[in-house]
């Protein structure tokens, strides 16, 4: 795919990979953790650039697709179907780099995503009490960390990366909540499970 710099307009011949399976390319699945997959630095100016494609992250060994369609693209029908028939499959629709990274690291963790979500949004929800803005903030996993597996959540604000540390117990209640409201639970297929999906069952 050709690139171009979003600072000097340098035009750059870049890797597109269409299909990411971890368990024949295992070094892809770093490279997705740590989203260096989807950059690229610019030759002339060395701005780091954003790469958007699609593609269809596989990890069987977790029973994992993630597939990575941006600006609202959809799968090819029939390969979707035929995905949809693998049994015990976990499958997830996102559109942006950011989003897979997000997730693959979520499930890396060994967490539920539906249930991060809805961590998250009850840590803005809180968070907001004291500063409005935080509504609307785009929270992020980041990595689970110390002896109480304390979750790390990342959001913009104030022009920069900010970060919240929230206890492990916000996880397990949320658990609780999801296995007490069964009909939230992600539909069946590629679902996008993100921000929009747990306003829908829990505004």
């Amino acid at each position: 795919m050709e690139a171009v710099c979003t600072n000097c307009g340098y035009k750059h011949a870049a890797e597109e990979i269409q299909g990411i399976n971890v368990a024949e390319n295992p070094e892809l699945k770093a490279r997705v953790r740590d989203g260096s997959l989807f950059v690229w630095e610019c030759p002339c100016c060395g701005q780091r650039n954003l790469l958007r494609f699609q593609t269809l992250y596989h990890d069987p060994s977790r029973k994992l697709m993630i597939w990575l369609l941006p600006d609202g693209s959809r799968p090819p029908e029939a390969v979707a179907e035929a995905i949809k028939a693998l049994h015990g499959y976990t499958l997830r629709r996102v559109c942006d780099p950011g989003a897979l990274v997000e997730k693959v690291n979520i499930f890396e963790a060994g967490l539920d995503d539906a249930v991060m979500e809805l961590c998250k949004y009850v840590t803005a929800m809180e968070m907001a009490q004291k500063n409005p803005e935080a509504a609307d903030a785009q929270f992020r996993f980041v990595r689970i960390e110390g002896a109480d597996n304390d979750i790390v959540l990342a959001f913009p604000m104030n022009g920069g990366m900010q970060a919240v540390n929230i206890g492990f117990n916000v996880y397990e209640d949320a658990r609780a909540i999801m296995a007490r409201n069964p009909g939230a639970a992600p539909s069946d297929g590629f679902a996008t499970v993100d921000r929009e999906w747990v306003n829908c069952f829990f505004r």
